[in-house]
């Protein structure tokens, strides 16, 4: 038995999925071997994270952010710089890479992971969104990319419950964000603050926003596809405002297998980095003394279009599902910034898919072609969205 550590690689290090990995591993400290982190701009929390876990080398996008490292560190420490840092640390070759970068920007750190021979823990949905046939030809062996969304993690410990050929549908759970039970009229007049505060979950703000429009879930949807080979026509989405059935796989029998857990995203990035062995400490348990309720609502497709538009996106492949995530991380910064209305988001995302022509089994090239396309197309609609605005005002 090789009692050796397992050597592990965190990509946005920084980030709420970075510390909350940090978090786990630091309560397995023989278990793993932290040897590589990767942040933007958070020079100060990078170093205070460096000099925590003894890692030797670290990857900086922002250049200032990289020269702070440097100088903290002295030479004791490695630093890569620049827009291909996080990629040149994920190809070193670690046991596991855990990518929580946010955005399509984790792809190409995914690509050099599956390459270099790691097991991907995969947070950054959005690379294999992106990515699609690409990542799934890089990863070779299914097995080699491990989810962390609670979703898909959930899925995955699901299905050891049968066989590939048992399973009839696997249903994925909705929160419903803070907006669940109004309608689109309704939500022309939400604020920034309002979709921020998100009901069940702490994330950061693009992903929270994505939670409120359903845009997470519509990403998910494309994803489990990807992960688990099941078409479209059976994967379901339910709204679960408790948060407590991640995922459910219902077995052709119409059995249906559900996995319950406290909304803690320490447990799915535990799950993955130890996957397919489970770790012994659990980051929080059920309380069964008390009363716990579940609902279950059907999804209200009129006022979350985000869902049926990323699933369509899905459908279509090629560079489409790319489009549809790169139209809404503009379309959501906007939103961020005040430039568009809440409702807009949508808008934007159904105007850039409605233009695009899909490039069928794209190269990395025709995938980030496609990508810029999109991202231009997105912020000469949200001009136009506030050249209206001002209009009428």
């Amino acid at each position: 038995m090789d009692d050796r550590p397992t050597s592990v690689i965190i990509l946005g290090s920084t980030g709420s999925i970075g510390r909350q990995a940090l978090d786990v591993i630091a309560e397995h400290p023989q278990r793993f071997d932290v040897v590589g982190l990767s942040a933007g701009a958070n020079a100060e929390l990078l170093c205070r994270q460096a000099q925590a876990f003894e890692v030797e080398r670290v990857a900086v996008a922002d250049a200032d952010a990289a020269r702070s490292v440097r100088e903290a560190f002295s030479g004791r420490v490695a630093v890569l710089d620049g827009e291909s840092a996080a990629a040149t640390l994920a190809s070193a070759g670690a046991d596991v890479v855990l990518n929580g970068i946010v955005g399509s920007r984790g792809l190409r750190p995914t690509l050099a992971a599956l390459d270099a021979g790691s097991r991907l823990a995969l947070a950054n949905k959005e690379s294999l969104i992106v990515g699609g046939e690409l990542v799934k030809a890089a990863a070779g062996d299914p097995g080699r990319i491990v989810p962390v969304d609670s979703e898909h993690s959930a899925l995955a410990q699901c299905l050891r419950a049968g066989r590939p050929h048992e399973v009839a549908r696997l249903i994925l759970t909705a929160s419903g964000g803070p907006f669940r039970g109004r309608t689109r009229d309704e939500l022309g007049a939400v604020t920034v603050a309002d979709a921020l505060d998100h009901p069940t979950w702490s994330m950061g703000a693009v992903i929270t926003v994505n939670s409120a429009t359903l845009a997470n879930k519509g990403l998910e949807v494309i994803e489990a596809h990807l992960l688990f080979d099941v078409p479209y026509d059976r994967i379901q989405v339910v709204v679960h405002p408790q948060s407590i059935v991640h995922g459910m796989v219902e077995f052709v029998d119409g059995a249906t297998v559900a996995e319950l857990s406290p909304p803690d995203m320490r447990l799915p990035i535990q799950v993955a980095l130890g996957w397919p062995d489970r770790l012994p400490t659990p980051p929080s348990r059920m309380d069964w003394d008390r009363p716990v309720a579940l609902e279950f609502e059907p999804l209200d497709r009129e006022t979350f279009p985000m869902v049926d538009l990323a699933t369509a996106a899905g459908r279509r492949g090629g560079t489409t599902p790319g489009v549809f995530n790169a139209a809404n991380e503009e379309a959501v910064a906007a939103f961020l910034q005040g430039r568009v209305r809440f409702p807009g988001i949508g808008d934007v995302v159904a105007a850039v898919l409605e233009e695009h022509t899909a490039v069928e089994d794209p190269d990395l090239d025709a995938v980030l072609g496609a990508e810029t396309w999109a991202r231009g197309r997105a912020h000469h609609l949200i001009r136009a969205l506030e050249d209206r605005t001002a209009t009428c005002t």
